[in-house]
Formats: C-alpha cells, sequence, structure tokens
C-alpha cells in the first residue's frame, strides 16, 4: 500500500499553551472499538495512514511487524489486539500513531485518530481500582469531557513487553 499522511503532528506547536486554562494537558485522541482513548500529545510525533508492514516472526500476537517510514525502520503494533478486542479489516479511517519515547520510535495502529482535546484536570479521574484480575496497568486516568468518557493511556506501560 503507498503511504498515506493524515496529520502532522510535528508542525502542530506542542509548547502552545492554553491562555484560558494552564493546567489543560493536550491529548490526541483515537478510538478503538467504541471506546476513545487518548495520549498526551508530547509523545506524538506523526499520524500515517496504513500501510504496508513487514511480518516479523516470533513476537507477541500485538505486535504486526515493521514499517519503513522514510527509511526509517519502526516496530508497528495493533493497540486492538494488546486490548484483546477481536481483530477487524483495515480501512480508509485505520491510522498508524508514531510515538517517540526516550528515542523509540513505535507505531500504534488505531481504528480512527478523533482529535487533540485540551484535557482539564479537574476532567481527569483517577484510574479505577478493580480485583487483582483486571489489568489497567495502561490507564493514567480516565477523563470526562462533555458527556464523552475518554480513557488516557500511559505511554510508557503501553509499550512495555508483558
Amino acid at each position: 500500500m503507498k503511504e498515506k499522511e493524515i496529520t502532522p503532528i510535528n508542525s502542530y506547536d506542542h509548547n502552545q499553551q492554553d491562555a484560558i486554562d494552564e493546567e489543560a494537558q493536550k491529548n490526541l485522541t483515537f478510538t478503538i472499538g467504541e471506546e476513545a482513548y487518548g495520549i498526551q500529545i508530547h509523545n506524538i510525533t506523526q499520524i500515517i495512514g496504513i500501510q504496508n508492514i513487514t511480518f516479523i516472526p516470533n513476537q507477541p500476537s500485538y505486535v504486526k511487524g515493521v514499517i519503513n517510514l522514510r527509511g526509517q525502520i519502526i516496530p508497528v503494533m495493533e493497540v486492538r489486539t494488546k486490548f484483546d478486542k477481536p481483530v477487524i479489516e483495515y480501512d480508509d479511517r485505520t491510522c498508524i500513531i508514531v510515538v517517540n519515547k526516550d528515542d523509540i520510535y513505535v507505531g500504534l495502529i488505531v481504528d480512527r485518530v478523533s482529535e487533540v482535546l485540551n484535557i482539564k484536570e479537574s476532567e481527569i479521574a483517577s484510574t479505577p481500582t478493580f480485583n487483582d484480575k483486571v489489568k489497567i496497568q495502561y490507564i493514567s486516568g480516565i477523563a470526562h469531557v462533555n458527556e464523552n468518557v475518554i480513557i488516557l493511556l500511559e505511554i510508557d506501560k503501553l509499550l512495555e513487553n508483558e
């Protein structure tokens, strides 16, 4: 498939302050199925359309392989599979969010990218406590913005292997 650039996040001013509410954190929101998720924008370098993925053997099921992004080889992870959601066919809205953590680039395959939101501290609830069998290690908080619930993800923990 041909690379389809969707949004150059690096053109977004990461240091731009919200004049109305300096306590707001900027999050890119995206969906997996019916659920909305958010990742802090400072972790994101760009968003691209789905493209050819080269399979790498003996990887966890959520690691789909690698892509060649302008000469740089980047591993890609399917967030849907990581979250134990059923596999679906990619479509024209499926995106790869390229994140950078400690100079390591990883692509996150998501169903749809939504928007960049300023989420105020007052709109974020702490992570709910469940029994020991429920995995919530990827969640940093739950935001309630307008009438929507957004699960905020901790990128460090999302990128860790189990």
